[in-house]
């Protein structure tokens, strides 16, 4: 008898993924998609929230810095049972986020900052051309973990600005 091995994933991966336009009805709507999406799974309590802050940061920077006409923004979500990884894909490669702090008399580019102080991990990704995805990660934690801060301090390290 000839059997044939099959690979099986040990931890459940749920994904999400839309286009959306790249304007701030946009940006609106996939804070709310992934919202709703995030409440029918069971994650810790506060990672919803964080969630939400997470994507309409990195959607309305991709409706605001990513913006080319007729170009959609793409908005995916990978959970498995440790790490919630949110992802925003616009066309716009050749503009990529700095990680230097916005000068106090700044009117914007403070976005970046709410990223570095709520995700666990967040980078750029670049390809395929002309496309940049900036992503967060949110490490889940168990419930009876969530008695100590995620961050024991202010935030160290560069804060982050777009151009």
């Amino acid at each position: 008898m000839n059997q044939e091995n099959s690979t099986q994933l040990h931890a459940p991966t749920r994904h999400f993924g839309v286009l959306l336009s790249p304007t701030p009805r946009g940006a609106r709507l996939a804070r709310l998609l992934a919202t709703e999406w995030l409440r029918t799974w069971d994650l810790p309590p506060g990672s919803t929230d964080t969630a939400e802050h997470l994507v309409a940061e990195l959607a309305a920077n991709a409706a605001t810095h990513g913006r080319l006409p007729g170009r959609d923004f793409r908005l995916a979500l990978h959970a498995t049972t440790d790490v919630l990884r949110i992802e925003v894909t616009d066309t716009r490669g050749d503009d990529l986020p700095l990680r230097q702090p916005p000068s106090p008399d700044a009117v914007s580019g403070r976005g970046l900052v709410l990223v570095e102080a709520l995700a666990d991990r967040w980078g750029v990704e670049l390809g395929p051309v002309p496309r940049k995805t900036v992503w967060a990660e949110l490490d889940l934690l168990p419930t009876e973990s969530l008695a100590a801060p995620k961050h024991s301090g202010p935030c160290s390290g560069a804060a982050d600005a777009l151009p």
